[in-house]
């Protein structure tokens, strides 16, 4: 079924989660507290909750260092997520795995990667582990657009056509590879004709507008489940944030920044509930309820303990 309008509300705070969440590890990076850089996905929300939502929990899926936003979408709990982010042992990974590898199989979370590509052939590898046990369990990669140019995506798209693997793929173009535009390095511009050359279903959508984002998954999740093999999902969006904590921006400006604010997809869903008959009070509400779980994870967090140095090699070796 396609996202309803009573479900909207709930993709707002959900997109709100994400952000609040990104927002505070800003903070708290500011003040000392997060070891190392992050990279933050404000801006991206619409193609983490319309990219996950319509899995079930035993679906999974595996993304990049930016993916946050994918892993609160698909079920990890923001105490567990921000105490990871804090190398505490309550977080997801006990504190071992931080920003760039959140993973929680209770909830199908399988890996966050930070190499560029890298959680492509692992998502194609549970897709093949399900169709191999007779499983209807489906898997999903998330990855930007600068992951099309490394040899294992061209390797994992040929096998999952080839195979029929019930694996969906996500590109979440943002337009810039780290520091660069996108459009300098690959030669075809729209990435989702590179994987209909495959010879798989590939389609190029707004995916800042959550709605679609969530229908166009949901028909490539019907597809991948009746055993039809996979699709190839150009989800286009933008950061608005730099590629780090830390990027000077100089690649692109301030204009551009400021006029995708006006399209960013917690802004636009809110305007679309305006339209539907919700009051700055409903979308206050949503917002304080966001802010109040935001709030509890940064005091569990705070609170939680350290790892303790007995336990440094513990879950690392078997």
């Amino acid at each position: 079924m396609p996202l309803s309008i009573q479900q909207l509300p709930d993709a707002y705070r959900q997109m709100l989660i994400i952000r609040k969440f990104e927002e505070a590890i800003r903070t708290m990076f500011a003040q000392g507290k997060i070891r190392g850089s992050f990279h933050p996905c404000i801006g991206q929300e619409a193609p983490a909750v319309g990219g996950c939502w319509p899995l079930r929990k035993d679906d999974v899926i595996s993304c990049t260092y930016r993916g946050h936003g994918q892993a609160l979408a698909k079920g990890l709990d923001p105490r567990s997520a921000m105490a990871e982010m804090l190398g505490k042992a309550t977080g997801c990974c006990k504190g071992k795995g931080g920003s760039m590898h959140f993973s929680d199989p209770e909830v199908g979370l399988l890996v966050a990667n930070a190499i560029v590509a890298g959680g492509i052939p692992h998502a194609a590898g549970a897709a093949l582990a399900f169709k191999m046990a007779g499983s209807d369990q489906i898997a999903v990669a998330f990855f930007g657009e600068g992951a099309v140019n490394q040899g294992v995506f061209h390797e994992t798209l040929n096998l999952a056509v080839i195979w029929k693997l019930p694996v969906i793929f996500v590109c979440e173009n943002n337009l810039y590879s780290e520091m660069t535009p996108s459009h300098e390095t690959t030669s075809v511009k729209e990435v989702h004709e590179r994987a209909a050359a495959y010879g798989m279903e590939a389609v190029r959508i707004d995916a800042n507008d959550v709605e679609l984002m969530y229908n166009t998954m949901e028909t490539a999740v019907a597809k991948a489940r009746a055993g039809d093999g996979p699709t190839f999902i150009e989800a286009m969006t933008y950061r608005l944030y730099g590629h780090m904590m830390g990027d000077p921006e100089i690649y692109r400006t301030k204009e551009e920044v400021a006029q995708a604010r006006e399209r960013e997809p917690i802004h636009r869903l809110g305007l679309r509930l305006k339209s539907l008959g919700s009051s700055e009070d409903d979308l206050a509400r949503l917002d304080a309820e966001a802010e109040a779980i935001i709030a509890e994870a940064v005091r569990f967090a705070e609170d939680s303990p350290t790892p303790s140095p007995d336990e440094a090699f513990t879950d690392v070796f078997v």
